[in-house]
């Protein structure tokens, strides 16, 4: 390989590896890799952190053809939001910069900030301000914020053998979704039986319910919010945690009957739908296993939902638990930069 390659040659963890040695040898400093970014403030009396987040969203990558405007701005502070509050951090405030095709449309533009108004709205963000520009295509970088007292915090490190793993949505709708959309070139009214699925890639939600009740009761030993498909994420987890794995149990309490359904009559293997889908914005939990039972009742009880879907295990490997047989799981998931 050349000592000058593209980046598209490395990789997206080379290129975070890369900035992270930089940064260190710079700074002194480790780098802390997680899904939000936290720097205390100055103030002694607020005794929390300022907790902030920004995701790009590009037009060429992250919006199908069958996304309208209104669901581009949408997604954009969504997917910006599901990274705060799987820490248990509830946003406070977003600021935007937009870079816009000139040729876009007014309709088109107004109906992106719209969606960014309302979705803002929704989770009782403050729109601060931003920045604009002419691009190429759309690119839309949210930057959101919150306060959190850094014991209630939820980061990546922290996991320990034997914790159970647990999720607040089950998987494989987004890996349908996905699937019909940009492989089947489908809309909604065609597959019936598959709308969830579809939505969950135009109109993705979020919840942080359970990362909310996690953080206050102190019952979750790390958390991560799944946007680069399952595979990626526990890989993201194992980063931040050396010497561990997962023992992922390959059951309904993981997978969406929907994907089920999708796998049987497309033929389609279930464990790429699940595994590698992608965009989910379903957040992640390992709790110790006697908190297990204490933790699900407290999140019933407000509403929330929590599946159990392994286990951690002492060894660096991902392991499918079917049908009373372990596969280890080979993939590692979506990585930008890719060829």
């Amino acid at each position: 390989m050349s000592d000058n390659p593209q980046i598209g040659n490395l990789g997206e963890i080379k290129l975070i590896k890369i900035i992270e040695d930089l940064v260190r040898s710079k700074t002194g400093k480790a780098l802390i890799r997680d899904d939000a970014f936290f720097f205390e403030l100055l103030d002694e009396d607020t005794k929390e952190y300022l907790v902030l987040n920004s995701d790009m969203l590009v037009s060429s990558t992250d919006i199908p053809p069958q996304m309208n405007s209104y669901q581009v701005g949408t997604k954009s502070v969504i997917m910006n939001i599901s990274d705060l509050l799987v820490k248990g951090v509830r946003p406070k405030g977003i600021i935007i910069s937009l870079g816009l095709p000139k040729t876009l449309k007014k309709e088109s533009f107004i109906k992106i900030i719209s969606g960014i108004i309302d979705c803002s709205l929704k989770f009782d963000l403050k729109l601060i301000g931003g920045d604009i520009n002419e691009t190429k295509e759309i690119i839309i970088a949210p930057t959101v914020f919150g306060l959190k007292s850094p014991s209630n915090i939820i980061l990546r490190k922290g996991i320990n053998v034997d914790d159970i793993l647990v999720i607040n949505r089950k998987f494989g709708l987004t890996g349908v979704g996905f699937d019909l959309l940009l492989n089947r070139g489908s809309e909604i009214e065609i597959f019936p039986n598959y709308i969830r699925s579809i939505k969950s890639v135009l109109e993705p939600r979020v919840s942080g319910l359970e990362a909310s009740i996690l953080s206050e009761k102190k019952l979750a030993t790390s958390s991560i919010d799944s946007s680069d498909g399952l595979t990626k994420s526990l890989t993201d987890l194992m980063i931040s945690n050396p010497d561990i794995g997962f023992e992922i149990d390959f059951n309904e309490n993981l997978i969406d009957n929907e994907a089920i359904l999708y796998s049987q009559e497309f033929n389609i293997p279930l464990e790429n739908l699940v595994f590698n889908g992608g965009e989910e914005y379903i957040h992640l939990f390992t709790i110790k296993a006697n908190n297990f039972f204490k933790a699900k009742k407290e999140i019933q009880k407000k509403g929330g939902t929590l599946f159990k879907i392994g286990k951690v295990i002492p060894e660096e490997y991902i392991y499918i638990l079917k049908d009373n047989k372990r596969s280890r799981l080979k993939s590692y998931g979506f990585e930008h930069f890719t060829i």
